[in-house]
């Protein structure tokens, strides 16, 4: 298999090398949906050799079925990373293990997160899986501001083996106040409570189904109390603790601060509503 790869991308000049060489390994049509950059993203995606089309960023769901619907892609299947991700050999082997035309129409890929420079691998969510190589014409991205994920509108699902590493490298600072951004676009998910064009939560359905039906379950606990649990689940029971002080920082921020915030955040709207 020869899938074309779709790279997403912003100023992204610090990762975007390592996450290209290794997406060149697998397919010699490379797209980058660039929106508007203004560092040596876009000049470096072109030494890499990949084609770079221009799109202004709305949000993740938008940007990646602008990509699906307007891109020239020739290969039968498809393959999405963010400039930040990188395969691993066994992963690239997996790929290219594949056939043109495979049992499955949708392939799951584990992912690892790389926090100040430590990959974490407790707590949980090492790894998530992710829906990110299909069929041609069968997958979507989820109409959400926040948290999506890709989808099927039809065909069966299998998982490959190796892995892809979120590395974030940018600063604290920028990545708390994306995750401040993000907190706004969680709330007004919530808040629409819309289901088309959304995954269908499924306790006994595929990764992202099962984990989507999870955060149903913690939205459903009362504000402020389930970020203190979130962060014991994770930072305790699934032993978070023994990703270091990368790990402390990392499960403080995002299960309990962001958390946290979100409902901070739900708390005002229902009071300002009242007011």
């Amino acid at each position: 298999m020869r899938p074309s790869v779709i790279v997403l991308s912003f100023n992204s000049e610090e990762t975007l090398g390592a996450t290209l060489a290794k997406a060149r390994e697998v397919s010699d049509e490379v797209f980058v949906v660039d929106s508007f950059s203004s560092d040596g993203t876009v000049a470096l995606a072109e030494s890499c050799g990949a084609r770079v089309v221009q799109h202004a960023f709305e949000n993740y769901g938008a940007q990646r079925n602008w990509a699906i619907d307007n891109l020239s892609i020739t290969n039968s299947f498809q393959l999405h990373l963010d400039a930040d991700e990188v395969m691993d050999a066994e992963l690239i082997a997996a790929i290219r293990e594949l056939p043109d035309n495979p049992e499955h129409a949708g392939y799951f890929v584990p992912r690892y997160v790389k926090f100040l420079g430590r990959v974490l691998r407790h707590g949980g969510i090492s790894p998530t899986w992710h829906l990110r190589l299909f069929r041609t014409g069968v997958g979507r991205c989820e109409d959400r501001k926040y948290d999506q994920h890709f989808m099927l509108l039809s065909g069966s699902t299998g998982q490959l083996r190796g892995v892809m590493v979120d590395d974030i490298a940018m600063s604290l600072s920028e990545w708390t106040a994306r995750h401040n951004r993000w907190a706004d676009g969680e709330v007004a998910e919530l808040d629409a409570r819309q289901e088309a064009g959304r995954l269908v939560a499924d306790a006994k359905g595929n990764p992202a189904q099962r984990k989507r039906a999870l955060r149903e379950k913690y939205n459903k606990l009362p504000l402020f109390v389930r970020p203190f649990a979130l962060f014991a689940y994770r930072f305790i029971f699934k032993l978070g603790f023994l990703d270091g002080t990368e790990g402390f920082i990392f499960w403080v921020l995002q299960t309990f601060w962001f958390r946290f915030l979100i409902d901070a955040k739900i708390w005002e709207k229902r009071n300002l509503r009242r007011a």
